[in-house]
């Protein structure tokens, strides 16, 4: 479900789910949480890199289990951190973070790279929010972390089009940092976070927070306003036909 390794002071941690396009499901956020605590907590580690196996990079939400959480309530066992949790290690990481991008990245595995300090895509890598198509809203702080990076209307229409960005166009509009080769892009992303870890983990924590600390306030308001609004549409005859529909159903 989730692998990692140490190569000197940074670690890689691999979300190792490929039968299920790495979605995320309960079990994933706790292990994926658990992992990114763990690293921040090690003296020992500097950078962490972020990477899916096989062919995509993160599908987001597992959708059977969000079905079954507005259908069963009462059959759904909630994990112990869960999405929140999630975001909240992601919001609250310390040390420079960066995602390699290898394939696909649906929702979630999208809106998370709004987290990176730096994000390199695979040229074949390709990322959509397909929140429209759900009726339901944004998530994770994308709403404010996303028009920070891309501009309004790019980060307008990713958010609201439900469709395909590829690598490229990620690059061109702040998304992304650099786009590589699929069979270069750990190492170029290893290499980069290599070059970070070979300085002071204080300078580099301490930098880190004169950025993202100015975002913090911002970034928990829209948090709040988002839960609220996925609330009020997860349900709706919109959202429940929506996942009827990828269930089958």
């Amino acid at each position: 479900m989730l692998a990692a390794e140490d190569h000197d002071r940074v670690r890689l941690i691999t979300f190792d789910r490929p039968e299920a396009l790495n979605a995320f499901g309960e079990d994933l956020y706790d292990a994926a949480t658990d992992a990114l605590l763990d690293a921040d907590g090690d003296p020992g580690i500097s950078v962490v890199v972020l990477t899916g196996r096989g062919r995509a990079f993160c599908a987001g939400q597992d959708l059977g289990e969000l079905r079954q959480r507005t259908t069963d309530p009462d059959g759904f066992t909630p994990g112990r951190h869960g999405f929140v949790g999630f975001i909240e290690a992601l919001t609250n990481f310390s040390k420079p973070l960066v995602c390699a991008v290898n394939g696909l990245g649906v929702g979630l595995g999208a809106t998370m790279l709004g987290y990176a300090d730096l994000v390199f895509m695979s040229s074949e890598a390709r990322l959509r929010c397909p929140f429209t198509s759900l009726g339901v809203a944004p998530e994770a702080g994308s709403s404010f972390l996303f028009p920070r990076m891309m501009g309004r209307q790019e980060a307008s229409w990713l958010l609201l089009s439900s469709e395909w960005i590829d690598a490229e166009r990620c690059c061109e509009v702040g998304l992304a940092w650099k786009v590589c080769e699929p069979g270069e892009l750990l190492d170029v992303a290893l290499d980069h976070a290599g070059h970070l870890a070979g300085f002071a983990l204080e300078s580099l924590v301490e930098g880190k927070r004169l950025i993202v600390e100015p975002l913090l306030a911002g970034l928990a308001d829209a948090r709040a306003r988002e839960g609220a609004a996925f609330g009020r549409l997860l349900g709706s005859p919109a959202s429940s036909g929506a996942l009827e529909d990828f269930a089958g159903g």
